[in-house]
């Protein structure tokens, strides 16, 4: 086995054991995304000359015996829109191509700090904003089971970068679902953590209520491991949490008997794909056999929560993206005043999503509309959360599906955004909420498209997600699922 094809909790164990270095596991990455890059194309910017000193670092320490992180050594890819000092980040938008920040964001810093190379950023949906990676102002990301088909978004390059073998870990940000259906799409492990469980400091904000950065992965191990590494309080955001950081790992073989399990009853209509209905339905007999109670649970509010989402992204984003005037940040257009520079400028840097939820948003905010729009979208969420807590009284998770089918087609559904959000359906109530959630491969439909699985759990219980999942996965084989063929054939 390459050791590009290895997990991470297996390239930490060599490495620990010295069997390989840093440089020869970080040099394996760079010349499979040499390979791979042209066709996938899940990179933005690559920092190889980065990722070989740090790894030269991490094999220095080694030598002189230093303590160092399961991690060292083990190289990890970024999602474009998390800030690294030093290194451009463009958030896939033509507005942000040249911005590099002087810092780095709280979860790169505990990265570096650990030893993981750096292989570079990848692509998204500019601003993070899609769910198909199609939005990016650079180019499309393909996915590795097939290069016709979108990846997900809108972290859509950091699956596609596992995916592909040219990292064995990524972080993304799920907003929406922008970790959790990339991971469907691309046979992956996808972990949103609770609101406030990683620091969202040096995130760029898309929606400051709902984003979170979390990991993508191979197994439920190697997202235990990073997770274990990028959570705690982080004074540099208010908004995270001072509740203690449990031991992920230690938890992945306690199993599932006795946990009680409520099978979403909203997440098997008759609409869904037949397949993936079924993917979910084996994982709740494979939960039932190993111990678990799983009984069938309806939620009253969440069919309310695309809505839900959509304005109240779209007013948050409005927001945030105020900044982006072309004179802080980005473009300067001149102009014959600044109302027409600002116009120009936002005109001429954002791409057609982007202004979209921006007009919305707006929109949506005017003192007109915002009691019948904003303020009702906020007493809809209040009674989603609650849907939540009633289930956490009954269940120790909820099961259901990821999304509605498999990985579309590249080009299938951009000119109807209505389409693509409507996919989404499965993935938003839980960020309303401010829960965990985990999508985890459940193997792969008769196309040969991998299907996911997700799990939800009360808020800080990332701890019984890693119980499940990790069962789960032992279930199907323990393997991490891989593109057949490898794109491209090598």
């Amino acid at each position: 086995m390459k050791l590009y094809e290895m997990t991470a909790l297996e390239l930490s164990r060599l490495l620990g054991k010295k069997e390989v270095s840093a440089v020869e596991v970080t040099q394996s990455f760079l010349e499979r995304t040499g390979s791979v890059e042209p066709q996938v194309q899940a990179y933005i910017t690559q920092t190889p000359e980065i990722a070989l000193a740090a790894a030269e670092m991490v094999d220095k320490q080694r030598a002189r015996g230093e303590a160092l992180s399961p991690l060292a050594g083990v190289p990890l890819a970024v999602k474009d829109n998390i800030c690294t000092g030093g290194v451009r980040t463009t958030c896939a938008s033509r507005f942000m191509e040249e911005y590099i920040p002087p810092t780095d964001a709280t979860v790169v810093m505990k990265a570096r700090r650990a030893g993981m190379p750096l292989l570079g950023k990848t692509n998204l949906d500019e601003f993070a904003m899609g769910s198909s990676t199609e939005n990016s102002a650079f180019f499309p990301t393909r996915n590795p089971w097939d290069l016709q088909r979108v990846p997900g978004g809108s972290s859509g390059g950091s699956a596609a970068a596992v995916a592909a073998g040219m990292a064995p870990l990524a972080l993304g940000t799920d907003t929406g679902g922008s970790v959790r259906q990339p991971a469907a799409f691309c046979g992956l492990v996808g972990l949103r953590p609770t609101y406030g469980r990683v620091s969202r400091a040096g995130l760029v904000p898309l929606a400051s209520s709902l984003d979170q950065a979390g990991p993508l992965a191979l197994t439920t191990a190697d997202a235990a491991l990073l997770l274990s590494l990028i959570a705690g309080e982080d004074r540099l955001d208010p908004t995270s949490s001072a509740a203690p950081v449990d031991d992920y790992t230690g938890a992945l073989s306690q199993g599932v008997r006795g946990l009680k399990v409520g099978l979403l009853a909203e997440h098997l209509p008759p609409e869904f794909d037949s397949e993936i209905i079924a993917a979910v339905r084996r994982a709740a007999a494979a939960l039932e056999k190993n111990g678990a109670i799983v009984e069938e649970h309806a939620m009253p509010h969440i069919s309310s929560s695309l809505e839900v989402y959509y304005l109240l992204c779209a007013a948050e984003a409005s927001s945030n993206l105020g900044r982006f005037d072309g004179l802080r940040y980005g473009r300067s257009e001149s102009a014959e005043n600044v109302t027409a520079m600002y116009s120009r400028a936002r005109g001429e840097g954002f791409g057609p999503e982007v202004k979209r939820r921006i007009l919305l948003g707006t929109a949506v905010l005017r003192e007109s509309r915002y009691e019948r729009y904003f303020l009702q979208a906020q007493r809809v969420r209040a009674l989603i959360r609650r849907d939540f807590e009633d289930a956490f009284s009954r269940f120790d998770l909820l099961l259901g599906a990821v999304t509605p089918s498999t990985a579309f087609k590249l080009g299938e559904k951009i000119e109807d955004p209505l389409a693509i959000y409507r996919g989404d359906i499965c993935i938003l109530p839980g960020p309303l909420a401010g829960v965990p959630s985990i999508a985890l491969p459940a193997g792969t439909v008769s196309g040969g498209l991998p299907v996911g699985v997700q799990l939800t759990a009360a808020p800080f219980n990332e701890r019984v997600l890693f119980r499940a999942a990790h069962l789960l996965e032992q279930e199907r084989g323990g393997r991490p699922l891989r593109p057949q063929p490898a794109p491209p054939a090598l």
